[in-house]
Protein backbone atom coordinates (compact mmCIF):
# COMPACT_ATOMS: atom_id res chain seq x y z
CA UNK A 1 0.00 0.00 0.00
CA UNK A 2 1.20 3.34 -0.87
CA UNK A 3 0.58 6.13 1.07
CA UNK A 4 0.32 9.70 1.57
CA UNK A 5 1.53 12.12 4.61
CA UNK A 6 0.76 15.83 4.40
CA UNK A 7 0.85 18.05 7.13
CA UNK A 8 -2.23 20.16 7.21
CA UNK A 9 -1.21 23.07 9.43
CA UNK A 10 0.96 23.84 6.34
CA UNK A 11 -2.16 24.51 4.20
CA UNK A 12 -3.38 27.71 5.89
CA UNK A 13 -6.83 28.62 4.74
CA UNK A 14 -8.26 31.93 5.00
CA UNK A 15 -9.35 32.79 8.23
CA UNK A 16 -13.13 31.77 8.85
CA UNK A 17 -15.06 29.80 9.86
CA UNK A 18 -16.24 26.03 9.55
CA UNK A 19 -19.50 23.83 10.27
CA UNK A 20 -19.86 19.87 9.87
CA UNK A 21 -23.32 18.07 9.94
CA UNK A 22 -22.98 13.92 9.66
CA UNK A 23 -26.22 11.28 8.39
CA UNK A 24 -25.98 7.80 8.56
CA UNK A 25 -24.01 5.20 10.52
CA UNK A 26 -21.08 6.19 13.40
CA UNK A 27 -18.08 5.42 10.87
CA UNK A 28 -19.22 8.70 9.43
CA UNK A 29 -19.58 9.94 12.56
CA UNK A 30 -15.96 9.26 13.17
CA UNK A 31 -14.74 10.94 9.79
CA UNK A 32 -17.16 14.03 10.68
CA UNK A 33 -15.35 14.44 14.07
CA UNK A 34 -11.71 14.03 12.32
CA UNK A 35 -12.44 16.16 9.43
CA UNK A 36 -13.28 18.75 12.48
CA UNK A 37 -9.76 18.32 13.42
CA UNK A 38 -8.45 18.22 10.35
CA UNK A 39 -9.63 21.85 9.67
CA UNK A 40 -9.27 23.10 13.07
CA UNK A 41 -5.62 22.30 12.09
CA UNK A 42 -5.33 24.88 9.17
CA UNK A 43 -6.60 27.72 11.25
CA UNK A 44 -10.50 27.35 10.70
CA UNK A 45 -12.45 28.11 13.59
CA UNK A 46 -15.26 25.49 13.62
CA UNK A 47 -18.84 26.98 14.39
CA UNK A 48 -22.22 25.19 16.13
CA UNK A 49 -24.36 26.16 13.63
CA UNK A 50 -24.47 26.53 9.32
CA UNK A 51 -25.57 30.26 9.20
CA UNK A 52 -22.69 32.31 8.47
CA UNK A 53 -20.37 29.63 8.53
CA UNK A 54 -17.42 30.00 5.35
CA UNK A 55 -17.25 26.36 4.75
CA UNK A 56 -20.14 24.04 5.74
CA UNK A 57 -19.20 20.19 5.45
CA UNK A 58 -21.37 17.45 4.99
CA UNK A 59 -20.87 13.91 5.52
CA UNK A 60 -23.87 11.57 4.75
CA UNK A 61 -24.89 8.31 3.86
CA UNK A 62 -25.79 6.10 0.76
CA UNK A 63 -26.87 3.01 1.92
CA UNK A 64 -31.05 4.29 1.79
CA UNK A 65 -32.38 6.70 -0.33
CA UNK A 66 -33.51 8.33 2.53
CA UNK A 67 -30.24 9.55 4.16
CA UNK A 68 -29.33 11.22 -0.03
CA UNK A 69 -32.62 12.90 0.33
CA UNK A 70 -32.03 14.76 3.49
CA UNK A 71 -28.77 16.23 2.62
CA UNK A 72 -30.47 17.86 -0.60
CA UNK A 73 -33.44 19.07 1.13
CA UNK A 74 -31.15 20.48 3.75
CA UNK A 75 -29.65 22.22 1.38
CA UNK A 76 -32.50 23.51 -0.18
CA UNK A 77 -34.06 24.66 3.06
CA UNK A 78 -30.91 26.48 4.14
CA UNK A 79 -30.78 28.18 0.77
CA UNK A 80 -34.45 29.09 0.89
CA UNK A 81 -33.86 30.70 4.70
CA UNK A 82 -30.60 32.15 3.35
CA UNK A 83 -28.31 30.38 5.92
CA UNK A 84 -26.12 29.59 2.67
CA UNK A 85 -25.23 31.66 -0.40
CA UNK A 86 -23.10 31.91 -3.58
CA UNK A 87 -20.25 32.33 -1.17
CA UNK A 88 -20.71 29.89 0.95
CA UNK A 89 -18.34 26.41 -0.25
CA UNK A 90 -19.96 23.74 0.28
CA UNK A 91 -17.95 19.89 1.12
CA UNK A 92 -19.74 17.04 0.53
CA UNK A 93 -18.56 13.77 1.05
CA UNK A 94 -19.41 10.29 3.26
CA UNK A 95 -20.92 7.13 0.94
CA UNK A 96 -23.45 9.29 -1.19
CA UNK A 97 -19.73 11.55 -2.29
CA UNK A 98 -18.17 8.16 -3.85
CA UNK A 99 -21.39 6.99 -4.77
CA UNK A 100 -22.64 9.54 -7.24
CA UNK A 101 -19.34 11.87 -7.29
CA UNK A 102 -19.22 14.54 -10.12
CA UNK A 103 -22.97 14.18 -10.17
CA UNK A 104 -23.41 16.17 -6.93
CA UNK A 105 -22.59 19.48 -8.88
CA UNK A 106 -24.96 18.77 -11.22
CA UNK A 107 -27.59 17.39 -8.87
CA UNK A 108 -27.14 20.99 -6.74
CA UNK A 109 -24.78 23.94 -7.88
CA UNK A 110 -24.41 24.98 -4.58
CA UNK A 111 -21.80 21.70 -3.86
CA UNK A 112 -18.39 22.77 -4.83
CA UNK A 113 -16.26 20.15 -3.14
CA UNK A 114 -17.12 16.35 -3.69
CA UNK A 115 -15.28 13.88 -1.30
CA UNK A 116 -15.48 10.04 -0.12
CA UNK A 117 -14.58 8.33 2.93
CA UNK A 118 -10.69 7.62 1.73
CA UNK A 119 -10.46 11.10 0.89
CA UNK A 120 -11.57 13.04 3.75
CA UNK A 121 -8.08 14.09 4.56
CA UNK A 122 -7.44 15.90 1.31
CA UNK A 123 -10.33 18.65 1.98
CA UNK A 124 -7.63 21.30 3.48
CA UNK A 125 -6.31 20.74 -0.05
CA UNK A 126 -9.60 20.55 -1.92
CA UNK A 127 -10.57 23.73 0.16
CA UNK A 128 -7.28 25.82 -1.47
CA UNK A 129 -7.89 24.89 -4.70
CA UNK A 130 -11.46 25.72 -5.17
CA UNK A 131 -10.72 29.19 -3.48
CA UNK A 132 -7.38 29.39 -6.23
CA UNK A 133 -9.48 28.02 -9.07
CA UNK A 134 -12.83 29.28 -8.81
CA UNK A 135 -14.19 25.32 -9.94
CA UNK A 136 -15.63 22.91 -8.06
CA UNK A 137 -13.43 20.08 -7.05
CA UNK A 138 -13.93 15.89 -6.98
CA UNK A 139 -11.85 13.77 -4.96
CA UNK A 140 -12.96 10.55 -4.09
CA UNK A 141 -10.38 7.63 -4.85
CA UNK A 142 -7.72 7.38 -2.81
CA UNK A 143 -5.70 4.22 -1.02
CA UNK A 144 -8.31 3.23 2.23
CA UNK A 145 -6.09 3.77 4.89
CA UNK A 146 -4.06 6.47 3.44
CA UNK A 147 -6.23 9.21 5.80
CA UNK A 148 -5.41 7.58 8.93
CA UNK A 149 -1.37 8.42 8.18
CA UNK A 150 -2.51 12.01 7.14
CA UNK A 151 -5.13 13.13 9.75
CA UNK A 152 -3.79 15.40 12.23
CA UNK A 153 -3.91 14.31 16.36
CA UNK A 154 -7.61 13.88 17.71
CA UNK A 155 -9.11 16.48 19.70
CA UNK A 156 -11.55 16.14 22.49
CA UNK A 157 -14.30 13.67 22.53
CA UNK A 158 -15.81 13.72 25.98
CA UNK A 159 -15.81 10.42 27.75
CA UNK A 160 -16.43 7.60 25.15
CA UNK A 161 -14.49 8.13 20.86
CA UNK A 162 -15.13 6.37 18.23
CA UNK A 163 -12.05 4.25 16.78
CA UNK A 164 -12.42 3.20 12.90
CA UNK A 165 -10.37 0.14 12.50
CA UNK A 166 -10.69 -0.69 9.23
CA UNK A 167 -11.95 0.57 6.11
CA UNK A 168 -14.02 -0.90 3.75
CA UNK A 169 -16.17 -4.27 3.19
CA UNK A 170 -15.21 -7.50 1.29
CA UNK A 171 -18.63 -9.15 2.09
CA UNK A 172 -20.75 -7.65 -0.91
CA UNK A 173 -24.49 -8.29 0.78
CA UNK A 174 -26.80 -8.30 -2.14
CA UNK A 175 -29.02 -4.80 -0.58
CA UNK A 176 -25.58 -2.91 0.44
CA UNK A 177 -23.80 -0.10 -1.19
CA UNK A 178 -21.09 0.69 1.31
CA UNK A 179 -18.33 -2.16 -0.51
CA UNK A 180 -18.81 0.34 -3.88
CA UNK A 181 -18.62 3.00 -2.29
CA UNK A 182 -16.04 2.32 0.36
CA UNK A 183 -13.94 -0.84 -1.64
CA UNK A 184 -12.98 -4.04 0.07
CA UNK A 185 -11.51 -3.72 3.29
CA UNK A 186 -8.52 -3.14 4.63
CA UNK A 187 -7.54 -3.29 8.58
CA UNK A 188 -5.31 -0.57 9.98
CA UNK A 189 -1.96 -1.80 11.86
CA UNK A 190 -2.56 -2.40 15.24
CA UNK A 191 -0.28 -0.24 16.62
CA UNK A 192 -1.36 2.77 15.22
CA UNK A 193 -5.28 2.17 16.61
CA UNK A 194 -3.58 1.94 20.34
CA UNK A 195 -1.71 4.93 19.33
CA UNK A 196 -5.10 6.75 18.35
CA UNK A 197 -6.65 4.94 21.57
CA UNK A 198 -3.76 6.28 23.68
CA UNK A 199 -4.07 9.62 22.62
CA UNK A 200 -8.28 9.45 23.78
CA UNK A 201 -7.11 8.23 27.29
CA UNK A 202 -4.53 11.74 27.47
CA UNK A 203 -7.54 13.81 26.20
CA UNK A 204 -10.06 12.15 29.58
CA UNK A 205 -11.65 9.40 27.36
CA UNK A 206 -12.53 6.22 29.35
CA UNK A 207 -14.91 4.52 26.67
CA UNK A 208 -13.54 3.32 23.43
CA UNK A 209 -15.84 2.15 20.32
CA UNK A 210 -14.57 0.35 17.63
CA UNK A 211 -15.57 0.37 14.41
CA UNK A 212 -15.75 -1.27 11.35
CA UNK A 213 -18.16 -2.44 8.38
CA UNK A 214 -17.16 -5.95 10.18
CA UNK A 215 -15.47 -5.51 12.90
CA UNK A 216 -14.56 -9.27 13.32
CA UNK A 217 -12.58 -9.81 9.86
CA UNK A 218 -9.97 -6.98 11.17
CA UNK A 219 -6.68 -8.71 9.48
CA UNK A 220 -4.27 -5.90 10.73
CA UNK A 221 -0.57 -6.23 11.31
CA UNK A 222 1.69 -5.66 14.65
CA UNK A 223 5.09 -4.44 14.98
CA UNK A 224 6.71 -7.48 13.75
CA UNK A 225 4.51 -7.78 10.79
CA UNK A 226 2.87 -10.44 12.39
CA UNK A 227 -1.62 -11.01 11.49
CA UNK A 228 -3.47 -10.08 14.43
CA UNK A 229 -6.99 -10.48 14.19
CA UNK A 230 -9.82 -9.11 16.04
CA UNK A 231 -9.81 -10.95 19.39
CA UNK A 232 -6.20 -10.03 19.79
CA UNK A 233 -7.32 -6.32 19.38
CA UNK A 234 -9.85 -6.59 21.82
CA UNK A 235 -7.28 -7.61 24.31
CA UNK A 236 -4.52 -5.07 22.99
CA UNK A 237 -7.44 -2.36 24.18
CA UNK A 238 -8.61 -3.53 27.06
CA UNK A 239 -4.44 -3.28 28.11
CA UNK A 240 -4.51 0.23 27.55
CA UNK A 241 -4.43 2.06 30.65
CA UNK A 242 -7.37 3.97 31.04
CA UNK A 243 -9.54 2.12 29.00
CA UNK A 244 -12.38 1.15 31.34
CA UNK A 245 -14.60 -0.19 28.96
CA UNK A 246 -14.99 -1.34 25.13
CA UNK A 247 -17.45 -1.36 22.58
CA UNK A 248 -17.50 -2.65 18.97
CA UNK A 249 -19.40 -1.96 15.97
CA UNK A 250 -20.81 -3.52 13.72
CA UNK A 251 -20.17 -7.45 13.81
CA UNK A 252 -21.15 -10.08 10.23
CA UNK A 253 -22.90 -13.19 12.37
CA UNK A 254 -20.90 -15.51 9.86
CA UNK A 255 -17.61 -14.49 11.19
CA UNK A 256 -18.04 -13.44 14.65
CA UNK A 257 -15.74 -16.66 15.68
CA UNK A 258 -15.07 -18.30 19.41
CA UNK A 259 -12.01 -16.53 19.68
CA UNK A 260 -13.98 -13.42 20.13
CA UNK A 261 -16.77 -15.04 21.83
CA UNK A 262 -13.68 -16.41 24.49
CA UNK A 263 -12.47 -12.57 25.04
CA UNK A 264 -16.36 -11.16 25.33
CA UNK A 265 -16.24 -13.94 28.65
CA UNK A 266 -12.59 -12.85 29.85
CA UNK A 267 -12.48 -9.26 29.27
CA UNK A 268 -14.94 -7.47 32.32
CA UNK A 269 -13.73 -3.97 30.49
CA UNK A 270 -16.37 -5.11 27.07
CA UNK A 271 -19.34 -3.34 27.08
CA UNK A 272 -22.43 -5.90 28.03
CA UNK A 273 -23.85 -4.93 25.22
CA UNK A 274 -23.12 -6.37 21.40
CA UNK A 275 -24.82 -4.99 17.93
CA UNK A 276 -25.23 -8.19 15.62
CA UNK A 277 -27.05 -7.34 12.55
CA UNK A 278 -29.09 -10.03 11.43
CA UNK A 279 -31.72 -8.51 9.15
CA UNK A 280 -34.06 -11.77 8.61
CA UNK A 281 -35.14 -14.82 9.31
CA UNK A 282 -35.87 -16.46 6.82
CA UNK A 283 -33.19 -18.87 5.32
CA UNK A 284 -34.66 -18.31 2.09
CA UNK A 285 -34.09 -14.37 2.16
CA UNK A 286 -30.92 -14.61 4.15
CA UNK A 287 -29.57 -16.48 0.99
CA UNK A 288 -30.69 -13.96 -1.81
CA UNK A 289 -29.18 -11.66 0.78
CA UNK A 290 -25.74 -13.27 0.10
CA UNK A 291 -25.87 -13.26 4.17
CA UNK A 292 -24.15 -16.64 4.45
CA UNK A 293 -25.56 -17.90 7.63
CA UNK A 294 -29.14 -18.89 8.56
CA UNK A 295 -30.66 -18.59 10.79
CA UNK A 296 -30.21 -21.38 13.29
CA UNK A 297 -26.38 -19.99 12.88
CA UNK A 298 -27.73 -16.89 14.52
CA UNK A 299 -29.76 -18.16 17.05
CA UNK A 300 -26.33 -20.43 18.51
CA UNK A 301 -24.24 -17.45 17.89
CA UNK A 302 -26.52 -15.78 20.88
CA UNK A 303 -26.53 -18.97 22.58
CA UNK A 304 -22.49 -19.25 23.04
CA UNK A 305 -22.55 -15.16 23.71
CA UNK A 306 -25.22 -15.75 27.03
CA UNK A 307 -22.79 -18.85 27.93
CA UNK A 308 -20.04 -16.43 28.95
CA UNK A 309 -22.14 -13.76 29.34
CA UNK A 310 -25.82 -14.64 30.56
CA UNK A 311 -27.19 -11.41 30.86
CA UNK A 312 -25.48 -9.67 27.65
CA UNK A 313 -28.08 -7.31 26.07
CA UNK A 314 -28.20 -7.93 22.12
CA UNK A 315 -29.28 -5.13 19.80
CA UNK A 316 -29.98 -6.05 15.82
CA UNK A 317 -30.79 -4.53 12.37
CA UNK A 318 -33.61 -5.85 10.52
CA UNK A 319 -34.34 -5.18 6.75
CA UNK A 320 -38.22 -5.58 5.97
CA UNK A 321 -39.73 -6.07 2.69
CA UNK A 322 -37.19 -7.74 0.44
CA UNK A 323 -37.03 -8.29 -2.79
CA UNK A 324 -39.88 -10.95 -3.08
CA UNK A 325 -40.29 -11.65 0.90
CA UNK A 326 -43.47 -13.55 1.56
CA UNK A 327 -45.63 -13.50 4.85
CA UNK A 328 -43.63 -17.07 5.56
CA UNK A 329 -40.37 -15.07 5.37
CA UNK A 330 -41.70 -12.25 7.42
CA UNK A 331 -43.32 -14.76 9.98
CA UNK A 332 -39.69 -16.48 10.35
CA UNK A 333 -38.17 -12.89 11.09
CA UNK A 334 -40.74 -12.54 13.27
CA UNK A 335 -40.05 -16.00 14.98
CA UNK A 336 -36.84 -14.81 15.21
CA UNK A 337 -37.15 -11.74 17.23
CA UNK A 338 -39.44 -12.99 19.40
CA UNK A 339 -36.85 -16.17 20.02
CA UNK A 340 -33.86 -13.75 20.68
CA UNK A 341 -35.55 -10.91 22.54
CA UNK A 342 -33.88 -7.78 20.93
CA UNK A 343 -32.42 -4.89 22.79
CA UNK A 344 -33.36 -1.48 20.96
CA UNK A 345 -32.67 -2.43 17.70
CA UNK A 346 -33.12 -0.63 13.94
CA UNK A 347 -35.40 -1.87 11.72
CA UNK A 348 -36.02 -0.69 8.03
CA UNK A 349 -38.08 -1.30 4.93
CA UNK A 350 -35.72 -2.42 1.85
CA UNK A 351 -34.35 0.67 0.05
CA UNK A 352 -33.37 -0.12 -3.69
CA UNK A 353 -29.50 1.09 -4.15
CA UNK A 354 -28.49 1.27 -7.71
CA UNK A 355 -25.66 -1.00 -8.75
CA UNK A 356 -26.37 -3.53 -6.27
CA UNK A 357 -27.65 -7.14 -7.55
CA UNK A 358 -30.59 -6.83 -5.33
CA UNK A 359 -31.67 -4.03 -7.20
CA UNK A 360 -32.47 -6.28 -10.46
CA UNK A 361 -34.50 -8.98 -8.24
CA UNK A 362 -38.28 -8.45 -9.04
CA UNK A 363 -40.40 -7.12 -6.24
CA UNK A 364 -43.83 -7.82 -6.11
CA UNK A 365 -44.52 -6.77 -2.56
CA UNK A 366 -46.87 -3.51 -2.24
CA UNK A 367 -45.33 -0.61 -0.27
CA UNK A 368 -48.39 -0.90 1.98
CA UNK A 369 -47.54 -4.63 2.82
CA UNK A 370 -44.20 -3.14 3.84
CA UNK A 371 -45.09 -0.50 5.87
CA UNK A 372 -47.47 -3.24 7.85
CA UNK A 373 -44.94 -5.85 7.92
CA UNK A 374 -42.36 -2.71 9.43
CA UNK A 375 -45.69 -1.59 11.61
CA UNK A 376 -45.68 -5.25 13.45
CA UNK A 377 -41.42 -6.42 13.74
CA UNK A 378 -40.86 -2.71 15.27
CA UNK A 379 -43.92 -3.25 17.66
CA UNK A 380 -41.96 -6.44 19.05
CA UNK A 381 -38.68 -5.10 19.20
CA UNK A 382 -40.16 -1.98 21.46
CA UNK A 383 -41.62 -4.74 23.53
CA UNK A 384 -38.82 -6.70 23.48
CA UNK A 385 -36.81 -3.64 24.45
CA UNK A 386 -39.15 -2.22 27.64
CA UNK A 387 -39.28 -5.96 28.95
CA UNK A 388 -35.43 -5.93 28.82
CA UNK A 389 -35.03 -2.48 30.25
CA UNK A 390 -37.77 -3.71 33.15
CA UNK A 391 -35.53 -6.20 34.55
CA UNK A 392 -33.00 -3.73 35.52
CA UNK A 393 -35.59 -1.79 37.95
CA UNK A 394 -34.18 -2.29 41.39
CA UNK A 395 -30.49 -3.48 40.30
CA UNK A 396 -27.97 -1.85 40.80
CA UNK A 397 -25.69 -0.80 37.67
CA UNK A 398 -22.26 0.37 36.97
CA UNK A 399 -22.59 3.19 34.48
CA UNK A 400 -20.15 5.97 32.81
CA UNK A 401 -21.73 9.53 33.34
CA UNK A 402 -21.41 11.07 29.86
CA UNK A 403 -22.12 14.72 31.11
CA UNK A 404 -25.90 16.89 31.88
CA UNK A 405 -28.98 15.69 30.45
CA UNK A 406 -30.25 17.41 27.33
CA UNK A 407 -33.63 17.84 29.18
CA UNK A 408 -32.66 18.76 32.52
CA UNK A 409 -29.26 20.24 32.81
CA UNK A 410 -29.65 19.92 36.90
CA UNK A 411 -29.66 15.87 36.42
CA UNK A 412 -26.85 14.40 34.94
CA UNK A 413 -26.39 11.79 31.80
CA UNK A 414 -24.93 8.41 32.29
CA UNK A 415 -25.22 5.26 30.23
CA UNK A 416 -24.88 1.21 31.41
CA UNK A 417 -22.62 -1.01 30.41
CA UNK A 418 -25.84 -2.44 28.46
CA UNK A 419 -26.37 0.95 26.87
CA UNK A 420 -29.10 2.07 28.29
CA UNK A 421 -29.56 5.97 29.13
CA UNK A 422 -29.75 6.69 33.01
CA UNK A 423 -30.41 10.01 34.71
CA UNK A 424 -29.68 10.82 37.73
CA UNK A 425 -28.89 13.63 40.25
CA UNK A 426 -25.62 14.53 40.92
CA UNK A 427 -22.26 16.92 40.82
CA UNK A 428 -20.92 17.97 37.48
CA UNK A 429 -17.27 16.73 38.88
CA UNK A 430 -18.74 12.47 38.28
CA UNK A 431 -18.85 13.68 34.82
CA UNK A 432 -16.46 11.07 32.89
CA UNK A 433 -16.44 9.09 36.14
CA UNK A 434 -17.16 5.39 36.91
CA UNK A 435 -20.31 5.39 39.33
CA UNK A 436 -22.62 2.41 40.79
CA UNK A 437 -26.68 3.73 40.10
CA UNK A 438 -29.47 2.09 41.83
CA UNK A 439 -32.43 1.81 38.56
CA UNK A 440 -35.67 3.41 40.44
CA UNK A 441 -37.64 4.41 37.40
CA UNK A 442 -37.92 2.72 33.60
CA UNK A 443 -39.13 5.30 31.54
CA UNK A 444 -39.74 4.89 27.55
CA UNK A 445 -36.03 4.93 26.53
CA UNK A 446 -34.58 6.53 29.46
CA UNK A 447 -33.76 4.97 33.05
CA UNK A 448 -34.00 7.17 35.89
CA UNK A 449 -31.35 6.17 38.72
CA UNK A 450 -30.31 6.63 42.37
CA UNK A 451 -26.36 7.38 42.85
CA UNK A 452 -25.15 4.56 45.12
CA UNK A 453 -21.67 5.63 44.74
CA UNK A 454 -18.54 5.93 42.79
Amino acid sequence: MTTTTFNPSSIQLQRGTFYTAVWGCQMNVYDGERISDLLSATGLQQSNEPRGANVIVLVTCAVRAKAEDKVFNQLLSWRHQGIIDDHTIIALGGCVGAELADKLVELNSDIKIVFGPRTAHRLPQLIAQYLHEGRPQIAVNADALEKFDALPAQGARGVSAFVTIMEGCSNKCSYCIVPYTRGSEESRTLESIIEEIEGHVSNGVKEIHLLGQNVNSYRGLNAKGQLVHFSTLLYSVAAVEGVERIRFTTSNPMEFTDDIIEAIGFLPTIANHVHIPVQSGSDRILKLMHRRYSANDYRRLIAKIRAVRPDIHVSSDFIVGFPGETDEDFAATMQLAEDIGFDQSFSFIYSKRPGTPAAEMDDPVALEVKKERLYQLQALLERSAAANAQRLYGTVQEVLVEGLSRKNSAELKARTSSNHIVVLDGSPELIGQQAFVKITQVMAHTLKGELVHV
